[in-house]
């Protein structure tokens, strides 16, 4: 599940969305988002001369980004157009997924695009509409980022997407406060986490605090934190190769391998006395927004929540995050201490033409300079290997980006997000709800999304 949309469904945080692409209007016209060109600038422009000199080309790009996100995207490039000469229009609204297929349908393709997942972008390679990466972007993503990230940006033995921003699914939330006036640390394999569970059962179970809080509510969208649960628990329980296989349909949605991770992610969120602190019992999980589950860490009414890194994003106006604060996250973590699978969800920026302006901006977002410049604004990561962690904005976001650095760190994208829509986005969703609801046991959910998957 990509993150923008989950900020949007989630609670509403994202608000004041901007107005859709006209059906019949060009990339370039300036609807939901705005144009930065060239203009006067304190930066050191020789540190741009390498993409080249333009006068006043421009560059469109189309994405899921709006409102305060989007101003400081277009911030993170005023240094890059004022010095190269290139006006970049970037079009932000929530309806990309369906307005980038009337635009090029059209013939009114963006230059470029930032997708929010690569299952969209392989339908756009797939329709013929994308060209590959120049030689410059390619040459640029090698040096940046690790293979696991490019994998996801490669197409038919070419590289068309780079990963611009990411997110970290394999965090577990909790309260420092809590844990040190009871004397608990930071588990560090999976069984320590749970002989932790066992111990704050003891230590202070009852109706109303338990060890774990979870909620998969989401509107439409009901569903997807369960399938990131899951996801996470075949990462583990089956390894990133049968992973893939699954994720790939090389082995069946219900193949063994995956009912033990079903049985895994049921050894939290189908315990009674593990779940759901301060709301009710398990079944409670299906009808729970998910960010106001994670909020019971704050009312110490459960002691862990697992959710990515942007639950930050969820948090009260003033919540305190860090390492003393009143909540922080730890890595979920895997069978052994030296075990580091993550799961992960990104953006991908990809071009629909090999125009100069086009690459040189592809080039430019490539760049561990761009990188800087974005984490540094504040509110996002990158998985660019070039990231200064200090730049985060915060100490999430500075332990999201260690853990992306992290040479032992095997990353594995959101499966859902690589699915076919009406797996991932579909049964998927509907199954787990109705595993957690009690009205299917876990074989019997595996095989009816087994079952719906397209042929």
């Amino acid at each position: 599940m990509r993150t923008r949309n989950i900020r949007q469904w989630g609670t509403g945080v994202a608000g004041g969305l901007v107005a859709v692409l006209a059906l019949a209007g060009c990339a370039g016209d300036d609807l939901g988002g705005g144009s930065t060109g060239g203009g006067e600038t304190d930066a050191d422009c020789s540190a741009f001369e390498q993409y080249g000199s333009f006068d006043g080309d421009r560059v469109t790009m189309s994405s899921t980004i709006s409102d305060q996100e989007a101003d400081q995207l277009e911030e993170s490039w005023a240094d890059f157009v004022a010095c190269t000469g290139i006006t970049i229009e970037h079009n932000g609204t929530n309806e990309f997924e369906s307005q980038i297929f009337v635009q090029v349908e059209g013939g009114n393709a963006p230059d470029l695009a930032i997708f929010p997942q690569p299952g969209l972008m392989q339908r756009m390679h797939d329709g013929g509409h994308l060209v590959p990466a120049g030689d410059d972007v390619v040459a640029a993503a090698n040096e940046n980022y690790t293979e696991d990230w490019l994998s996801y940006g490669e197409l038919d033995g070419a590289q068309y997407g780079v990963p611009v921003m990411g997110s970290v699914k394999s965090f577990v939330w909790y309260s420092p406060s809590a844990f040190e006036e009871s004397g608990y640390e930071v588990p560090e394999t999976w069984d320590e986490m749970m002989d932790l569970s066992d111990q704050i059962l003891a230590d202070h179970g009852s109706d109303t605090v338990k060890p774990w809080c979870f909620g998969i509510e989401s509107g439409g969208a009901t569903g997807w934190p369960a399938t990131d649960f899951v996801e996470d628990m075949v990462l583990r329980e089956a390894g990133p190769d049968v992973y893939d296989q699954w994720v790939n349909h090389e082995i069946p949605f219900d193949d063994p391998q995956i009912v033990a991770s079903l049985d895994r992610a049921g050894d939290i969120l189908q315990n009674e006395d593990y779940v759901n602190g301060g709301i009710g019992d398990t079944r409670s999980i299906a009808s729970t927004p998910w960010s106001d589950a994670g909020l019971q860490i704050l009312e110490d009414n459960c002691y862990m929540f697992r959710a990515a890194s942007f639950f930050e994003a969820q948090l009260p106006e003033g919540t305190d995050v860090g390492p003393d604060g009143d909540i922080f996250a730890f890595y979920l973590p895997a069978d052994t201490a030296d075990d580091q699978p993550l799961l992960v969800a990104g953006d991908y920026v990809a071009a629909f033409n090999d125009n100069e302006a086009t690459q040189a901006v592809q080039a430019y977002l490539a760049s561990p300079e761009w990188a800087n410049e974005r984490v540094s604004i504040g509110g996002v990561v990158s998985p660019n290997q070039g990231v200064d962690p200090a730049n985060a904005s915060s100490d999430v976001l500075r332990l999201t980006l260690e853990l992306m650095q992290d040479e032992d760190a095997v990353a594995r994208f959101d499966g859902s997000d690589l699915m076919p829509s009406e797996v991932g986005a579909g049964t998927f969703w509907s199954e787990m709800t109705a595993w957690i609801d009690g009205q299917k046991d876990g074989e019997a959910a595996l095989a009816a999304i087994e079952s719906s998957w397209p042929e």
